[in-house]
């Protein structure tokens, strides 16, 4: 291969990708007390981690149209998991469980990013976090807040609490920090 022909070569892209799972993340930063600004955390990933692909699990539900479109134009990858409803007590619990559809796409995805992001607190992905940090292949685990799930206490040194964050990520107006005077 001659110099020319090496200069021409297109270089991989390294690439970051991001699989979320909603739920977790937003149940987890509700519990916190705040709602997390969906549009905030997709720059957020953006800025901090060079991710260029998210991908967001979510139960599907008729009438949130609106809310995936925004998502869509955040810049999220929607993966929808369809939802059931389980009657407890005198309440409709709306359940969509995305483990298995997050393992997959990060699984079918693997070749194509340099390191994965997972957002959740969750330790059915343990086995995936394991995989990947045996594969030099994680970058962060982002938890919503203090209290992930106890199998995912040995990778303490990839977690990012993401409550610690809340004046950058909460929904609404962020209050201005005073000027030095």
């Amino acid at each position: 291969m001659n110099t020319t022909t090496k200069t021409h070569e297109k270089k991989k892209k390294i690439s970051n990708f991001a699989f979320i799972d909603s739920q977790n993340l937003n149940l987890g930063i509700r519990t916190a007390g705040w709602k997390l600004d969906f549009k905030k955390f997709r720059l957020y990933l953006k800025n901090k981690y060079k991710i260029d692909q998210a991908y967001l699990f979510i139960g599907h539900i008729s009438g949130n149209e609106k809310l995936y479109t925004d998502l869509q134009k955040a810049g999220y990858i929607i993966v929808f998991k369809p939802t059931l409803e389980i009657k407890k007590k005198e309440n409709i619990v709306i359940k969509g469980n995305v483990d298995a559809e997050l393992v997959l796409h990060a699984m079918i995805e693997y070749p194509n990013y340099n390191k994965a992001y997972i957002a959740s607190g969750d330790g059915d992905f343990h086995c995936l976090i394991e995989y990947l940090v045996e594969n030099n292949k994680l970058g962060r685990v982002l938890t919503p807040n203090s209290k992930y799930s106890s199998l995912l206490r040995k990778f303490h040194k990839y977690i990012a609490r993401l409550d610690l964050l809340k004046d950058k990520l909460k929904y609404g107006k962020s209050t201005p920090k005073p000027r030095k005077a």
